[in-house]
Protein backbone atom coordinates (compact mmCIF):
# COMPACT_ATOMS: atom_id res chain seq x y z
CA UNK A 1 0.00 0.00 0.00
CA UNK A 2 1.32 3.33 -0.97
CA UNK A 3 2.01 5.67 1.78
CA UNK A 4 0.17 9.05 2.16
CA UNK A 5 1.37 11.56 0.33
CA UNK A 6 3.71 9.26 -2.22
CA UNK A 7 0.86 8.75 -4.94
CA UNK A 8 2.07 8.31 -8.55
CA UNK A 9 2.03 11.83 -10.26
CA UNK A 10 0.16 10.62 -12.91
CA UNK A 11 -3.00 9.90 -11.00
CA UNK A 12 -2.82 12.68 -9.21
CA UNK A 13 -4.75 16.15 -10.59
CA UNK A 14 -3.57 19.28 -9.85
CA UNK A 15 -5.67 21.69 -7.61
CA UNK A 16 -7.92 24.76 -9.08
CA UNK A 17 -6.39 28.24 -8.29
CA UNK A 18 -9.44 28.70 -6.17
CA UNK A 19 -9.05 25.70 -4.20
CA UNK A 20 -12.48 23.60 -5.45
CA UNK A 21 -12.81 20.29 -6.39
CA UNK A 22 -15.89 20.48 -8.16
CA UNK A 23 -18.20 17.46 -7.30
CA UNK A 24 -15.02 15.81 -6.12
CA UNK A 25 -14.06 14.84 -9.82
CA UNK A 26 -11.00 14.53 -8.57
CA UNK A 27 -9.09 12.85 -6.55
CA UNK A 28 -8.45 14.23 -2.64
CA UNK A 29 -6.54 12.63 -0.48
CA UNK A 30 -6.69 13.77 3.32
CA UNK A 31 -4.66 12.36 6.04
CA UNK A 32 -6.45 10.59 9.25
CA UNK A 33 -3.88 10.15 11.13
CA UNK A 34 -5.06 12.57 14.27
CA UNK A 35 -8.58 11.87 13.36
CA UNK A 36 -7.81 8.26 13.98
CA UNK A 37 -5.75 8.75 17.61
CA UNK A 38 -8.61 11.00 18.79
CA UNK A 39 -11.84 8.28 17.57
CA UNK A 40 -9.97 5.52 18.64
CA UNK A 41 -9.37 6.96 21.86
CA UNK A 42 -12.88 7.75 22.11
CA UNK A 43 -14.01 4.35 22.01
CA UNK A 44 -11.57 2.71 23.20
CA UNK A 45 -10.77 4.50 26.40
CA UNK A 46 -12.40 4.12 29.73
CA UNK A 47 -14.51 0.96 28.97
CA UNK A 48 -15.69 -0.90 31.90
CA UNK A 49 -15.42 -4.75 31.04
CA UNK A 50 -16.25 -5.94 34.96
CA UNK A 51 -18.25 -4.36 37.40
CA UNK A 52 -17.73 -6.07 40.96
CA UNK A 53 -18.18 -9.37 39.25
CA UNK A 54 -16.97 -11.71 41.48
CA UNK A 55 -14.91 -9.16 43.38
CA UNK A 56 -13.37 -7.83 40.03
CA UNK A 57 -13.64 -4.58 39.08
CA UNK A 58 -11.62 -4.27 34.91
CA UNK A 59 -11.81 -1.67 32.88
CA UNK A 60 -9.53 0.07 30.11
CA UNK A 61 -7.33 3.24 30.75
CA UNK A 62 -6.02 4.83 28.12
CA UNK A 63 -5.17 4.61 24.29
CA UNK A 64 -1.23 4.91 24.89
CA UNK A 65 0.26 4.58 21.66
CA UNK A 66 -1.35 4.35 17.69
CA UNK A 67 1.52 4.44 15.11
CA UNK A 68 1.39 3.83 10.99
CA UNK A 69 -0.81 5.83 8.59
CA UNK A 70 -4.47 6.33 7.77
CA UNK A 71 -6.09 8.24 5.09
CA UNK A 72 -8.97 8.31 2.71
CA UNK A 73 -9.14 9.02 -1.03
CA UNK A 74 -12.10 10.90 -2.58
CA UNK A 75 -13.27 11.02 -6.10
CA UNK A 76 -17.04 12.17 -7.38
CA UNK A 77 -18.15 11.26 -3.77
CA UNK A 78 -16.42 8.17 -3.60
CA UNK A 79 -14.75 6.46 -0.52
CA UNK A 80 -11.51 4.45 -0.63
CA UNK A 81 -10.09 4.39 2.95
CA UNK A 82 -6.32 3.12 3.54
CA UNK A 83 -5.06 2.66 6.29
CA UNK A 84 -1.93 0.31 8.40
CA UNK A 85 -2.29 1.05 12.09
CA UNK A 86 -1.07 -0.73 15.24
CA UNK A 87 -1.86 0.11 18.94
CA UNK A 88 -1.76 -0.76 22.01
CA UNK A 89 -4.28 -0.09 25.12
CA UNK A 90 -3.64 0.08 28.93
CA UNK A 91 -6.04 -1.51 31.46
CA UNK A 92 -6.51 -1.94 35.03
CA UNK A 93 -8.19 -4.34 37.73
CA UNK A 94 -8.47 -4.61 41.25
CA UNK A 95 -9.86 -7.09 44.02
CA UNK A 96 -10.96 -7.21 47.73
CA UNK A 97 -9.08 -9.59 49.93
CA UNK A 98 -8.56 -9.94 53.41
CA UNK A 99 -5.75 -8.07 53.07
CA UNK A 100 -7.31 -5.25 51.33
CA UNK A 101 -7.54 -3.85 48.00
CA UNK A 102 -5.11 -4.88 44.90
CA UNK A 103 -4.64 -3.83 42.09
CA UNK A 104 -3.03 -5.10 38.85
CA UNK A 105 -2.75 -3.52 35.47
CA UNK A 106 -1.90 -4.66 31.51
CA UNK A 107 -2.24 -3.85 28.18
CA UNK A 108 -3.97 -5.27 24.84
CA UNK A 109 -2.02 -4.55 21.33
CA UNK A 110 -3.70 -4.84 18.27
CA UNK A 111 0.14 -5.03 16.19
CA UNK A 112 -2.01 -4.87 12.68
CA UNK A 113 -5.46 -2.79 11.94
CA UNK A 114 -5.17 -2.80 8.12
CA UNK A 115 -8.37 -1.99 5.46
CA UNK A 116 -6.89 -4.43 3.27
CA UNK A 117 -8.04 -6.76 5.96
CA UNK A 118 -11.67 -4.60 7.34
CA UNK A 119 -13.64 -7.68 6.68
CA UNK A 120 -11.96 -9.44 9.32
CA UNK A 121 -10.94 -8.98 13.20
CA UNK A 122 -7.77 -8.32 14.23
CA UNK A 123 -5.12 -9.79 16.17
CA UNK A 124 -5.31 -8.78 19.72
CA UNK A 125 -2.95 -9.39 22.39
CA UNK A 126 -2.97 -8.96 26.34
CA UNK A 127 -0.06 -8.77 28.60
CA UNK A 128 0.24 -7.94 32.57
CA UNK A 129 2.47 -5.45 33.70
CA UNK A 130 4.73 -6.50 37.00
CA UNK A 131 4.62 -9.74 38.66
CA UNK A 132 2.00 -12.79 37.26
CA UNK A 133 0.41 -12.99 40.34
CA UNK A 134 -3.17 -15.30 40.88
CA UNK A 135 -4.87 -11.76 40.58
CA UNK A 136 -2.78 -10.99 37.46
CA UNK A 137 -3.72 -14.00 35.25
CA UNK A 138 -7.72 -13.67 36.62
CA UNK A 139 -7.37 -10.45 35.32
CA UNK A 140 -5.85 -11.41 31.91
CA UNK A 141 -8.12 -14.51 31.45
CA UNK A 142 -11.35 -12.12 31.78
CA UNK A 143 -9.93 -9.68 30.09
CA UNK A 144 -9.59 -12.42 27.22
CA UNK A 145 -12.96 -13.17 27.49
CA UNK A 146 -14.74 -10.05 28.59
CA UNK A 147 -12.92 -7.48 27.60
CA UNK A 148 -12.11 -8.61 23.64
CA UNK A 149 -15.51 -8.54 22.47
CA UNK A 150 -15.63 -5.15 23.36
CA UNK A 151 -12.39 -4.15 21.99
CA UNK A 152 -13.01 -5.58 18.64
CA UNK A 153 -16.55 -3.99 18.80
CA UNK A 154 -14.88 -0.87 19.15
CA UNK A 155 -12.30 -1.00 16.41
CA UNK A 156 -15.56 -2.13 14.05
CA UNK A 157 -17.25 0.94 14.69
CA UNK A 158 -13.98 3.02 13.83
CA UNK A 159 -13.44 0.54 10.35
CA UNK A 160 -17.39 1.33 9.39
CA UNK A 161 -16.25 5.33 10.30
CA UNK A 162 -13.30 5.21 7.89
CA UNK A 163 -15.06 3.51 5.38
CA UNK A 164 -17.68 6.26 5.32
CA UNK A 165 -15.18 9.05 4.67
CA UNK A 166 -13.71 9.19 8.46
CA UNK A 167 -13.39 13.12 9.53
CA UNK A 168 -14.19 13.81 5.70
CA UNK A 169 -18.12 12.09 6.32
CA UNK A 170 -19.36 15.69 6.97
CA UNK A 171 -17.25 17.41 4.05
CA UNK A 172 -19.13 14.86 1.80
CA UNK A 173 -22.73 15.41 3.05
CA UNK A 174 -22.83 18.89 2.86
CA UNK A 175 -21.67 18.67 -0.74
CA UNK A 176 -24.63 16.79 -1.28
CA UNK A 177 -27.10 18.67 -4.16
CA UNK A 178 -30.35 18.82 -2.78
CA UNK A 179 -33.22 16.66 -4.37
CA UNK A 180 -36.19 19.06 -3.74
CA UNK A 181 -37.07 21.79 -5.90
CA UNK A 182 -37.23 25.05 -4.23
CA UNK A 183 -41.03 26.93 -4.03
CA UNK A 184 -41.11 29.74 -5.85
CA UNK A 185 -41.93 32.75 -4.22
CA UNK A 186 -45.54 33.67 -2.49
CA UNK A 187 -46.99 29.64 -3.57
CA UNK A 188 -46.16 26.07 -2.93
CA UNK A 189 -44.24 24.22 -5.32
CA UNK A 190 -45.88 22.22 -8.40
CA UNK A 191 -44.25 18.87 -8.98
CA UNK A 192 -43.86 18.68 -13.11
CA UNK A 193 -46.41 16.62 -15.09
CA UNK A 194 -44.81 13.10 -15.32
CA UNK A 195 -43.55 12.30 -18.59
CA UNK A 196 -45.24 9.55 -20.74
CA UNK A 197 -43.02 7.08 -20.74
CA UNK A 198 -42.73 5.02 -23.97
CA UNK A 199 -43.54 1.19 -23.28
CA UNK A 200 -40.50 -1.28 -23.91
CA UNK A 201 -40.71 -4.43 -25.66
CA UNK A 202 -40.34 -7.29 -23.65
CA UNK A 203 -37.42 -8.36 -25.12
CA UNK A 204 -35.86 -5.13 -24.30
CA UNK A 205 -36.86 -5.37 -20.90
CA UNK A 206 -35.58 -9.09 -20.57
CA UNK A 207 -32.10 -7.69 -21.76
CA UNK A 208 -31.85 -4.92 -19.68
CA UNK A 209 -32.66 -7.15 -16.83
CA UNK A 210 -30.06 -9.81 -17.60
CA UNK A 211 -27.54 -7.06 -17.81
CA UNK A 212 -27.72 -5.60 -14.31
CA UNK A 213 -26.73 -6.33 -11.10
CA UNK A 214 -29.09 -6.83 -8.09
CA UNK A 215 -29.69 -4.10 -5.99
CA UNK A 216 -27.18 -3.75 -3.29
CA UNK A 217 -24.69 -6.23 -5.66
CA UNK A 218 -22.06 -6.10 -8.12
CA UNK A 219 -20.07 -7.87 -10.13
CA UNK A 220 -16.03 -8.65 -10.63
CA UNK A 221 -15.25 -9.09 -14.23
CA UNK A 222 -10.76 -9.37 -15.19
CA UNK A 223 -8.78 -11.00 -17.70
CA UNK A 224 -5.19 -12.37 -16.42
CA UNK A 225 -2.23 -14.36 -19.05
CA UNK A 226 -0.20 -16.44 -17.65
CA UNK A 227 2.99 -18.33 -19.42
CA UNK A 228 2.08 -21.67 -18.36
CA UNK A 229 -0.30 -24.59 -19.12
CA UNK A 230 -3.63 -24.53 -18.61
CA UNK A 231 -3.94 -27.83 -16.38
CA UNK A 232 -1.01 -26.52 -13.99
CA UNK A 233 -2.61 -23.66 -13.63
CA UNK A 234 -5.96 -25.56 -12.75
CA UNK A 235 -4.01 -27.53 -10.48
CA UNK A 236 -2.73 -24.98 -8.68
CA UNK A 237 -6.00 -23.40 -8.09
CA UNK A 238 -7.19 -27.17 -6.93
CA UNK A 239 -4.68 -28.35 -4.48
CA UNK A 240 -4.40 -27.38 -0.81
CA UNK A 241 -0.50 -27.50 -0.30
CA UNK A 242 -0.08 -25.23 -3.37
CA UNK A 243 -2.55 -23.16 -2.18
CA UNK A 244 -0.84 -23.01 0.93
CA UNK A 245 2.82 -22.21 -0.53
CA UNK A 246 1.64 -19.05 -2.92
CA UNK A 247 -0.95 -17.92 0.08
CA UNK A 248 0.95 -18.97 3.30
CA UNK A 249 -2.06 -19.64 4.65
CA UNK A 250 -4.46 -22.86 5.66
CA UNK A 251 -6.85 -24.55 3.10
CA UNK A 252 -8.94 -27.09 2.35
CA UNK A 253 -10.17 -27.92 -1.37
CA UNK A 254 -12.38 -30.69 -2.31
CA UNK A 255 -11.79 -31.63 -5.91
CA UNK A 256 -15.12 -32.64 -6.26
CA UNK A 257 -18.63 -31.05 -7.77
CA UNK A 258 -20.34 -30.67 -4.32
CA UNK A 259 -17.59 -30.52 -2.64
CA UNK A 260 -16.48 -28.33 -0.08
CA UNK A 261 -13.49 -25.47 -0.01
CA UNK A 262 -12.03 -23.60 2.80
CA UNK A 263 -9.27 -20.90 1.78
CA UNK A 264 -7.36 -18.12 3.78
CA UNK A 265 -7.27 -19.52 6.90
CA UNK A 266 -11.53 -20.09 6.73
CA UNK A 267 -11.68 -16.44 5.80
CA UNK A 268 -13.62 -17.71 2.72
CA UNK A 269 -15.23 -20.70 2.41
CA UNK A 270 -17.43 -22.41 -0.47
CA UNK A 271 -18.82 -25.09 -2.59
CA UNK A 272 -17.97 -26.70 -6.03
CA UNK A 273 -20.62 -26.27 -8.66
CA UNK A 274 -19.12 -27.48 -12.30
CA UNK A 275 -15.07 -28.54 -12.82
CA UNK A 276 -13.77 -29.30 -16.15
CA UNK A 277 -10.28 -30.31 -15.28
CA UNK A 278 -7.82 -27.51 -17.46
CA UNK A 279 -10.92 -25.51 -18.56
CA UNK A 280 -13.40 -24.74 -16.06
CA UNK A 281 -14.22 -24.16 -12.09
CA UNK A 282 -17.36 -22.67 -10.94
CA UNK A 283 -17.89 -21.71 -7.07
CA UNK A 284 -20.38 -20.73 -4.67
CA UNK A 285 -17.83 -18.38 -2.66
CA UNK A 286 -18.60 -15.99 0.54
CA UNK A 287 -16.11 -14.09 3.21
CA UNK A 288 -16.79 -15.07 6.24
CA UNK A 289 -17.84 -11.25 6.92
CA UNK A 290 -20.52 -11.33 4.40
CA UNK A 291 -24.09 -11.61 5.85
CA UNK A 292 -25.66 -14.80 6.70
CA UNK A 293 -27.04 -16.48 3.48
CA UNK A 294 -25.07 -14.56 1.36
CA UNK A 295 -23.09 -15.90 -1.64
CA UNK A 296 -21.12 -15.06 -4.82
CA UNK A 297 -20.63 -17.32 -7.90
CA UNK A 298 -17.04 -17.15 -9.36
CA UNK A 299 -16.76 -18.68 -12.65
CA UNK A 300 -13.00 -19.41 -13.80
CA UNK A 301 -12.63 -19.82 -17.44
CA UNK A 302 -9.02 -21.08 -18.97
CA UNK A 303 -8.20 -20.76 -22.38
CA UNK A 304 -4.51 -21.82 -23.80
CA UNK A 305 -4.40 -19.55 -27.40
CA UNK A 306 -0.93 -21.33 -27.94
CA UNK A 307 0.61 -23.08 -26.24
CA UNK A 308 2.49 -22.54 -22.62
CA UNK A 309 0.07 -19.40 -22.33
CA UNK A 310 -2.96 -19.08 -20.48
CA UNK A 311 -5.47 -16.96 -20.17
CA UNK A 312 -7.85 -17.05 -17.19
CA UNK A 313 -11.07 -15.11 -17.36
CA UNK A 314 -12.84 -14.55 -14.03
CA UNK A 315 -16.73 -13.10 -13.71
CA UNK A 316 -17.87 -13.26 -9.85
CA UNK A 317 -21.05 -12.38 -9.91
CA UNK A 318 -23.59 -10.96 -6.46
CA UNK A 319 -20.60 -9.60 -4.56
CA UNK A 320 -22.27 -7.52 -1.69
CA UNK A 321 -21.80 -3.73 -1.69
CA UNK A 322 -21.28 -4.05 2.14
CA UNK A 323 -20.30 -6.64 4.87
CA UNK A 324 -22.23 -7.40 8.00
CA UNK A 325 -20.24 -4.90 9.55
CA UNK A 326 -21.46 -2.07 7.60
CA UNK A 327 -17.91 -1.56 5.09
CA UNK A 328 -18.80 -0.56 1.95
CA UNK A 329 -15.42 -1.66 0.31
CA UNK A 330 -16.23 -5.31 -0.21
CA UNK A 331 -15.94 -5.06 -3.90
CA UNK A 332 -12.75 -3.18 -4.09
CA UNK A 333 -10.86 -5.70 -1.20
CA UNK A 334 -12.60 -8.84 -3.04
CA UNK A 335 -10.85 -7.64 -6.39
CA UNK A 336 -7.52 -6.62 -5.12
CA UNK A 337 -7.72 -9.54 -3.36
CA UNK A 338 -7.97 -11.92 -6.91
CA UNK A 339 -5.18 -9.44 -8.40
CA UNK A 340 -2.55 -9.35 -5.39
CA UNK A 341 -3.20 -12.07 -3.06
CA UNK A 342 -4.03 -14.67 -5.79
CA UNK A 343 -3.29 -14.19 -9.84
CA UNK A 344 0.14 -12.06 -8.74
CA UNK A 345 1.46 -14.53 -6.05
CA UNK A 346 1.29 -17.20 -8.71
CA UNK A 347 3.35 -15.92 -11.30
CA UNK A 348 5.59 -14.69 -8.49
CA UNK A 349 5.92 -17.94 -6.90
CA UNK A 350 5.50 -20.48 -9.76
CA UNK A 351 7.15 -18.19 -12.38
CA UNK A 352 4.47 -17.72 -14.55
CA UNK A 353 5.24 -13.81 -14.96
CA UNK A 354 6.70 -12.25 -17.98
Amino acid sequence: MAKYGEGDARWIVQERADGTNVHNWHWAERDCLEWSRARLSSLLAGLPVLTGEGGLTLRTTTLDKLDGEAYVNIRKGKVIPGYELSLTLSWEAEATTESGVVKVSGAAEVPYLADENADEDPDLRVTVRGEDGPLARRAKDAFFTKGKPLVLEKIREYVAAMAKGGPAKDELDSKKTPTKAAAPAGGTATAPAPATKKEEAPAVKEKKAKGKDKEGFKTIEMTEKFYCRAKDLYEILMDDNRWKGFTQSNARISREVGGQFSLFDGSISGVNEELQEGKLIVQKWRFGSWPDGVHSTVRLVFDEPESGVTVISLKQTDVPEEDRYGNSTVVENTERGWRELIFQRIRGVFGFGI
